[in-house]
């Protein structure tokens, strides 16, 4: 499971060191992909794969299923952990959120997500307020 905030630098080849907590559900090798909310997510191998076959079940006649596939899956990158355990982040992936040299990594359950760190604070800033989060949760069953 992946939780918890992390600040790291981003160098100038595009590669960001993954939070140590993170490195062993992704020695198997990672996607980094394009997701909602103008971050990018950090998916296991196996994830992906979790990911990838609940695409395929959807309706290939549905718009928003094409829209979907296509955004995350054309958006996406295979990488692998160095020896210093950074990933390198290919620039149009970089490029699609504005991520210049400082990120913000959180755990999202699931997969990691990579913010720049002024949309992470504005993001942050709508948690923030209990009446905005109760009404966002009603009807989850939580």
């Amino acid at each position: 499971m992946f939780t918890g905030e992390y600040r790291h630098t981003v160098d100038d080849k595009g590669r960001i060191a993954v939070p140590a907590k993170f490195r062993v559900q992704l020695g198997a090798g990672a996607v980094v992909s394009r997701w909602l909310d103008a971050c990018l997510a950090i998916h296991t191998r196996a994830g992906w794969d979790d990911l990838a076959a609940k695409v395929a079940a959807l309706p290939i006649t549905d718009q928003a299923s094409r829209r979907f596939q296509r955004f995350v899956f054309a958006g996406a990158a295979e990488v692998e952990l160095d020896r210093q355990g950074r990933i390198l982040l290919p620039a149009f992936l970089r490029e699609s959120i504005a991520l210049a040299d400082e990120a913000v990594i959180v755990g999202s359950r699931d997969h990691a997500e990579i913010w720049v760190p002024t949309t992470w604070a504005t993001y942050g800033q709508e948690l923030e307020d209990p009446q905005e989060l109760a009404q966002a949760f009603q009807g989850l069953g939580i």
